[in-house]
């Protein structure tokens, strides 16, 4: 990051900026830092980053309900695509690490995890088109 820095620095200087006052800021939304002078950088954290971008010394109090509001919004879209990828990992767990009677076939697991040979695998594009295929379906 501190590399980062420099470079933009240098390259805002070279292109005609030559007397431009750059700050270069590491900023976090969240926490406190008190050392805020880094040498080449500066890092706010907390009320001192909300108040230095927006000029509001109070605005990291009056952002959190707003958000707060929008994360509630979200959950369910959240839960929803939680679910779904849960019930995928159960069906191919099921299907690739289980025996017909539904047990955990754990020969299986354990020559996957620790065998000196690994099982032969699908190529990569093969897995991709599979599991597309498959979201296609569940997402119908």
């Amino acid at each position: 990051m501190k590399a980062s820095f420099i470079s933009a620095m240098k390259t805002l200087r070279t292109s005609g900026n030559a007397n431009m006052n750059i700050v270069c800021v590491n900023g976090c939304c969240y926490g406190r830092c008190n050392k805020i002078d880094r040498g080449d950088y500066l890092k706010l954290c907390g009320q001192r980053f909300w108040e230095f971008i927006s000029g509001n010394d109070n605005l990291y109090l009056e952002i959190i309900e707003p958000l707060a509001h929008q994360a509630k919004e979200r959950t369910e879209e959240f839960l929803n695509e939680y679910h779904c990828l849960l019930n995928r990992l159960s069906r191919d767990f099921m299907n690739n690490y289980c025996l017909e009677n539904g047990r955990v076939d754990w020969e299986k697991i354990v020559k996957l995890n620790a065998g000196k040979s690994p099982p032969p695998r699908k190529p990569t594009s093969q897995r991709r088109l599979q599991r597309y295929q498959s979201d296609q379906a569940t997402s119908q």
